[in-house]
């Protein structure tokens, strides 16, 4: 049976990983700045990590969500504390687009409403509602266009209000820092006049922190700069350094009531035990202060580049904007110097995000591979 081919792969076959390296068949070493889509936030097969899976994989793998799991609460409370959320709930899944997906279903139950807001250059997974609400006319099917979504440009809070006003959104979604749309953020003033609005017209504010979460703008989520409160907050990617997990913190007004939400895999045993490994090396590591560090020497680093425009992005959440498309320079660091990195939706924009482990040394390889080719 043939593969589905709906990929374009690089000639590039991984055997093992460590780290912040990725070692082909043939044993070449590549340097990962992309993390697999950012998923890769403590490291390739971190020890902590590794032995914590396993040792749950030695007693229970999996049951359902029909029994209790210790391992959710656990999880909770971890992320309650690290997070700095306090008195949401915790519903877990298994990948990012659910997450959205349940957040969306969750946020027409609570209004009675059906539409939603999203914005321009948005990513927000490939399912039903998430995909409608992702700007890429491309990736949505007929099927999908069922759902209303309405697009404003980031940043017009006027567009905001004109559509919010009509009374029938659900939920307005966003990315403080829009990932695939090319690593865009607006100021604090217009995240706080999006959640007044919010409050103004019964609509819940959906944070989509799937990949700008877990530490890797330097906060715990990328929402947390601009002092906004989300009704809903979605996680996933780095959240299981690449075992499948996602979830949504939900505020507590918003009441369940069985059926309301359910899913097979999600906060299963191994899952559960992945996640908690993963905020273990955070804290162990402080992660989050060394995201900071690392952007500022980045920053400083890149000042030297020609034909750079701009850095954009914050903590290891970062992209380089050229003044050319960037796509035959990725092939270059790839095949050339042995260096993953990544693209957007802005062909100009080089998307850098590594593992959160990654070290000073690692961006001087990459300055001079860029310096070299530039």
């Amino acid at each position: 049976m043939s593969l589905f081919n709906v990929y374009p792969l690089f000639d590039i076959t991984p055997a093992f990983a460590k780290d912040v390296f990725v070692y082909d068949t043939d044993g070449t070493k590549y340097l990962d700045l992309y993390g697999g889509h950012a998923v890769i936030s403590i490291g390739h097969s971190h020890p902590h990590y590794i032995q914590a899976i396993q040792k749950q994989l030695n007693s229970i793998g999996f049951y359902s969500n029909s029994i209790q799991n210790p391992l959710q609460h656990t999880l909770a409370n971890k992320l309650e504390a690290m997070s700095d959320c306090k008195d949401y709930q915790l519903f877990l899944c298994n990948s990012g687009a659910e997450a959205n997906e349940n957040a969306l279903k969750l946020a027409s139950f609570h209004t009675g409403k059906k539409k939603i807001l999203a914005f321009k250059n948005s990513f927000h997974g490939r399912t039903s509602a998430a995909v409608a609400a992702t700007d890429n006319k491309k990736i949505i099917a007929p099927i999908n266009a069922q759902q209303e979504v309405d697009f404003v440009t980031l940043g017009d809070i006027q567009a905001v209000e004109a559509v919010l006003k009509q009374g029938d959104t659900c939920a307005v979604i966003i990315e403080c820092i829009q990932g695939v749309g090319g690593l865009d953020e607006m100021p604090t003033a217009f995240y706080t006049a999006v959640a007044k609005l919010c409050k103004e017209y019964n609509t819940l504010l959906i944070a989509d922190e799937v990949q700008s979460g877990f530490g890797r703008t330097g906060d715990f989520f990328a929402f947390q700069k601009h002092g906004i409160t989300p009704d809903i907050i979605s996680i996933a990617k780095g959240m299981g350094n690449g075992f499948p997990i996602g979830g949504i913190f939900i505020q507590p007004e918003i009441q369940p009531s069985f059926g309301m939400l359910g899913t097979t895999f999600g906060g299963n045993h191994l899952a559960c035990a992945a996640a908690i490994a993963v905020l273990e090396v955070i804290a162990q590591q402080q992660l989050l202060s060394h995201a900071k560090d690392i952007a500022t020497y980045f920053i400083e680093k890149t000042q030297s580049l020609p034909k750079l425009v701009t850095v954009k992005g914050r903590g290891l959440m970062l992209g380089l904007e050229f003044d050319f498309p960037v796509a035959e320079l990725r092939k270059t660091l790839i095949y050339k110097h042995h260096i993953f990195t990544g693209n957007s939706k802005n062909p100009n924009l080089l998307r850098i995000l590594p593992p959160l482990t990654i070290q000073k040394e690692h961006i001087d390889q990459l300055i001079a591979a860029l310096q070299k080719e530039l």
